[in-house]
Order: C-alpha cells, then sequence, then structure tokens
C-alpha cells in the first residue's frame, strides 16, 4: 500500500500466531500530539477491508481531535475477529505489546467490540492506554460524555435549522441504543422531544423501553427513516447514511454518535441539496475522546464535561459557516481541522516524545 496516496504517516500491522491475533493500527497524522483514537475488534471479511476501516477511522480521529481542541493527533486500530469467539486476554496482552512497540505514538481506547475491561487487560503489557476502568485509575465508561456531545451538537443544529436550541416537542429517531444511543435517549426524554428507536439487539430496546416506556419501537433502520422525524440520529456502525436512506429520508436534521456515517464523500452534498442540515460525525461525538484524553491528566469529570459542552459552539460556528460559504458543513470542518494541523512547523509534525 502506498501511504502517500492515503496521506497517512504510517500503518502497522500486527500478527501474533501464538493468539491468533491480527491487528492493523494506523496513524493519520501525529502533527498535534501522539495519535489518540480507540480500538475496535470486528468480524472483517478481509483483511482489506479492515485497513480501508481503520484509514478511514483514523483520518477522522485526526479531523476529531483538533476540532476538539485536544493535543493530539489522529489514530485508530482495528482487531480483526469476532469479539464474542475470538477475544481472549492473552490476544489483548499481545495487542497490547504491539501497541507499545510504538513507543507512545499511538494511545488506545475502547471502540465497537472493546470495552473498560479489556482496556484493563490491554495496560497489562502495555502504558499508553486510556479508557480504563475507574478501580484501574480510569475514568471508565466514556459513552455518557459522547451522548452528551452528540446531545449539544443536536441542540446547535435545532438553533441553526429552526431558530432555537429546543428540541421539545421534536421527533426524533434514534437508529442504535447501545452504549452511546441509551443515553442520549436520556437526554431526549429529558427536553420533552417524541423519541422512536431500532436496534438489532432485542436487549438493549429492552433496556431503553423498561427505562422510558414511552419510547416508540420500530422494526429497523428502513423503517425509522422512512417514517416522519424532526432529527435522525445514526447510533450504530457507519456507512448508514447511503443514496437511498438520503432520497428516503425526512428528518430536517442528521446528527448522531456513529463514526463515518456516509456511504460515499458525496452524501453531505445531496444532504445540503435536500436541506437536510447535517452535523459531521467527529465533531458531535467527540465526547469520549475528550474523556479519555482527560484521563491522561487525572481524570476530572467536570472539566471533561465542560470541555465537552463546547461541541454546542464548534458544531453552530461549522454550519454557519458551511452555509456562508456555500459549502458542507464536512468541507467546513475538515478545512478547519487541517488549518489546526497545518499550523505546526513542518519539523514537529512527526511526534517523537521529545520536547
Amino acid at each position: 500500500m502506498d501511504l502517500a496516496t492515503t496521506g497517512h504517516e504510517q500503518i502497522t500491522f500486527c500478527h501474533d500466531p501464538v493468539t491468533g491475533l491480527r491487528a492493523v493500527i494506523a496513524l493519520s497524522s501525529t502533527a498535534l500530539g501522539p495519535g489518540l483514537g480507540g480500538t475496535r475488534f470486528h468480524p472483517y471479511p478481509s483483511l482489506d477491508a479492515a485497513v480501508v476501516d481503520v484509514l478511514d477511522l483514523s483520518l477522522a480521529m485526526a479531523y476529531k481531535n483538533a476540532l476538539a481542541g485536544l493535543d493530539h493527533g489522529g489514530g485508530k486500530a482495528v482487531i480483526v475477529g469476532d469479539p464474542g469467539r475470538d477475544k481472549s486476554p492473552e490476544l489483548l496482552r499481545a495487542y497490547g505489546r504491539f501497541v507499545q512497540g510504538l513507543g507512545g505514538r499511538y494511545i488506545t481506547a475502547c471502540d465497537v467490540g472493546t470495552y473498560v475491561e479489556d482496556m484493563d487487560v490491554v495496560a497489562e503489557t502495555c502504558d499508553f492506554v486510556t479508557g480504563r476502568s475507574e478501580s484501574a485509575g480510569g475514568a471508565g465508561d466514556s459513552s455518557v460524555l459522547t451522548a452528551f456531545g452528540v446531545h449539544e451538537g443536536m441542540l446547535a443544529a435545532a438553533e441553526h435549522r429552526w431558530g432555537a436550541a429546543d428540541l421539545s416537542g421534536c421527533r426524533v429517531g434514534v437508529s442504535g441504543v447501545g452504549k452511546v444511543g441509551r443515553h442520549l435517549v436520556d437526554h431526549l426524554i429529558e427536553d420533552g422531544a417524541a423519541v422512536v428507536v431500532t436496534d438489532v439487539s432485542a436487549a438493549a430496546i429492552e433496556w431503553v423501553t423498561t427505562r422510558h416506556p414511552e419510547v416508540e419501537v420500530v422494526a429497523d433502520t428502513d423503517a425509522l427513516v422512512r417514517g416522519p422525524l424532526d432529527v435522525y440520529s445514526p447510533c450504530a456502525l457507519g456507512g448508514i447514511l447511503d443514496d437511498t436512506v438520503v432520497d428516503v429520508l425526512r428528518a430536517a436534521i442528521v446528527c448522531g454518535a456513529a463514526n463515518n456515517q456516509a456511504a460515499h464523500a458525496g452524501i453531505d452534498e445531496r444532504l445540503r441539496d435536500r436541506g437536510i442540515v447535517y452535523c459531521p460525525d467527529y465533531v458531535v461525538n467527540a465526547g469520549g475522546v475528550i474523556q479519555v484524553a482527560d484521563e491522561r491528566l487525572g481524570f476530572d469529570f467536570e472539566r471533561a464535561k465542560a470541555r465537552t459542552a463546547g461541541i454546542r459552539a464548534t458544531t453552530l460556528d461549522l454550519l454557519r459557516a458551511a452555509e456562508t460559504g456555500g459549502i458542507t458543513p464536512t468541507t467546513a470542518a475538515e478545512r478547519l481541522a487541517e488549518q489546526r494541523m497545518a499550523a505546526v512547523p513542518p519539523d514537529r509534525r512527526i511526534w517523537t516524545g521529545r520536547a
């Protein structure tokens, strides 16, 4: 693979035949500091598919960290396999040794398929781990602040679209009520929104409806996006915004926690052409990375929450800049993030850990 064609700084392939570990670690940029991003454990159909995903995810992390004002670059890792079948303490320790071997250029955390208890195991062989359990001195589950940040972004979109940061009376559809989506539902119910949800997990649905019996449940995402909505919030895996969804979507706003929501590069333009306000995922879902970055300083929840609250102003600024400049919110966000990274002197854009 020619990294010059992707713009990425480094990609590392990891294989441990003893434990069966197959992983890929990608660093998009370390201009602002060591790459920070989670480890995704997923049954990719091929190694090529895993590489494509980790490159996309690490680039999004570079933008996310830059726009959140963090002194971190963009990094991400994927472990190829079924987490329910292939994950083991031995495999996670082997993975930790590979991360350790990068000397701090990459700091890992949780993502889809990995949890705080997994990071505690990785930390047995690695110093560059965050998103650890509270009992191990970490910040615990980052989904709370991720959901808070998405909610702040949604309020910004409401202000931009309707003139007031108010979701009361709005019908909000949440696709995926797992780690983040369930906390987002809490915020929306508190707002006075009418919430409709879907999830492939019956247990996740049961958790939400037990807590909030007034929440409506639909069979699948297709039924959700085709129904009457004011706001659509994708909070599961990426690629959910494809041409078909954009064509049938009745919501005025798209704002969700899922990473890499767009199925292809032209989706944001199609949303704009339909008059749908789109909040770039890596802008509004930055609460989690803000939390795990704060953990490296000695975690303070209120400090991290205050920084996460800034997502509302950032989102509103981007939406206004996009409208004024006649560009998509994604383009506006990318330009701002790239400007921050480009401001670093050329001889300091590769993080080495040296002063």
